[in-house]
């Protein structure tokens, strides 16, 4: 399959025998080592469940506390980013900003954060969470924003991914006596989520929106055809021009497709947008942001944040129907239309203009006063700003504490897509 399929054939190790290894996934990491040394392939071709994968895209399923965590490299703290309404960790008291200080089975056993970190570092962190399955249950001690301390047990369960949250996900803000749009786009799952967007972009319309901020912080991607549709809603007049090229290798050419925009009723052509980015930003979010290039002016387009992943590439599935076994593996690159797409280590090398500014979580997704929030304001309104360090991406926050996203060393499928699931 990688022989036939994969992108960047000159860039697989052939030496490697199967039998050397105990996992699929052992045994890709090793085939494809020559691309991940040239940043080609940073773990984007890995093995996962066809049932957990379907439930993903289907209905945007997933199992867990609903909470995406990171933890400050500096002082091996661990925060919330978010959490998702629908899921056991919102009720429970959490939300973002909430710092998970101990961690047990029940509470004769908790574990501080501190010790967990000095003996095992995140791992053990990850691990002491449990696995992401329905039932499994833990007493967690955390530390609400506004400094009160909660120690509760809380049980995993199966929860749908919320992708624009009715909380702060579509949002008009006020801005020097204009209406800006903001749209929090979480993640490019479940396919049904174009209903959802065409709602925001109903609201942006009915509010006279020209400008926007379109919030892709944690956002890991997911279905390209959800790119797609936020650029047909960002291409009003826009019809018949392209939005993309996917692109895969000469042997497999024939298979390469151009994307063209489509009309869409709700469909705005904003003069300016910031898009708010991270280290957690990759695929489908890096896509959308790479393809509205050729059509903004150099100085209507923007990332705030810090520097994106830098996976301007996407895989096809291949399935083992019997062992419940998919691979994904590296597959196709995506362009615009100037044809442009060598991003491997991050947006900000090909950006016009790029805002440096703190992932400030204490303060509510969606406000702005918020750092990033109010950066994007800013250069909206054509301040100047500190331009993002090229290829610093690998942090969610270019700013101290840093803050990364916690990652299993075995992600489930949903976590392959949600940086800090859990």
């Amino acid at each position: 399959m990688l022989d036939e399929w994969y992108l960047f054939p000159d860039l697989l190790n052939n030496s490697v025998n199967p039998a050397n290894f105990t996992s699929v996934q052992a045994y890709l990491d090793a085939r494809v080592a020559p691309a991940r040394a040239q940043s080609r392939d940073k773990g984007f071709t890995f093995a996962t469940s066809i049932a957990a994968e379907n439930a993903l895209i289907n209905s945007g399923s997933s199992a867990g506390f609903g909470i995406r965590l990171s933890y400050d490299t500096a002082n091996d703290r661990v925060f919330l980013l978010e959490a998702f309404e629908n899921a056991p960790g919102f009720a429970a008291g959490m939300d973002r900003g909430t710092e998970i200080t101990a961690i047990g089975t029940d509470s004769s056993n908790l574990q501080s954060v501190a010790s967990l970190m000095a003996t095992g570092g995140p791992q053990a962190v990850i691990e002491a969470l449990g696995p992401s399955d329905p039932g499994v249950t833990r007493v967690l001690r955390f530390t609400t924003v506004d400094g009160t301390v909660i120690e509760v047990a809380i049980t995993k369960s199966e929860f749908s991914l919320d992708p624009i949250s009715d909380r702060y996900g579509a949002l008009i803000i006020t801005d020097n006596g204009r209406n800006v749009g903001y749209l929090n786009f979480r993640t490019f799952f479940p396919s049904s989520a174009d209903a959802q967007l065409r709602d925001a972009w109903q609201l942006f319309n009915a509010n006279g929106v020209d400008e926007l901020v379109i919030d892709f912080r944690y956002n890991g991607g997911g279905l390209v055809s959800l790119a797609e549709k936020i650029g047909d809603l960002l291409g009003e007049n826009r019809g018949g021009q392209v939005f993309s090229q996917t692109v895969l290798r000469e042997s497999k050419s024939s298979e390469n497709r151009t994307e063209l925009f489509e009309p869409e009723a709700q469909s705005l052509q904003p003069s300016k947008i910031a898009f708010v980015t991270t280290g957690a930003t990759a695929s489908a979010s890096e896509l959308v942001i790479n393809a509205m290039l050729p059509y903004l002016d150099a100085d209507s387009i923007a990332i705030v944040g810090s520097d994106t992943s830098g996976k301007p590439v996407g895989q096809f599935a291949f399935d083992l129907d019997a062992c419940d076994l998919r691979i994904r593996a590296v597959t196709f690159q995506t362009l615009n239309a100037n044809g442009n797409g060598d991003y491997f280590t991050g947006l900000a090398s090909v950006m016009p203009n790029t805002c440096r500014a703190a992932d400030e979580i204490a303060v509510q997704l969606g406000e702005p006063n918020e750092a990033s929030i109010a950066t994007a304001l800013d250069f909206l309104n054509g301040q100047s700003c500190t331009a993002i360090s090229k290829g610093s991406g690998d942090s969610i926050a270019q700013a101290r504490p840093r803050l990364e996203a916690l990652r299993p060393e075995q992600p489930t499928a949903a976590q392959h897509e949600i940086p800090g699931l859990f």
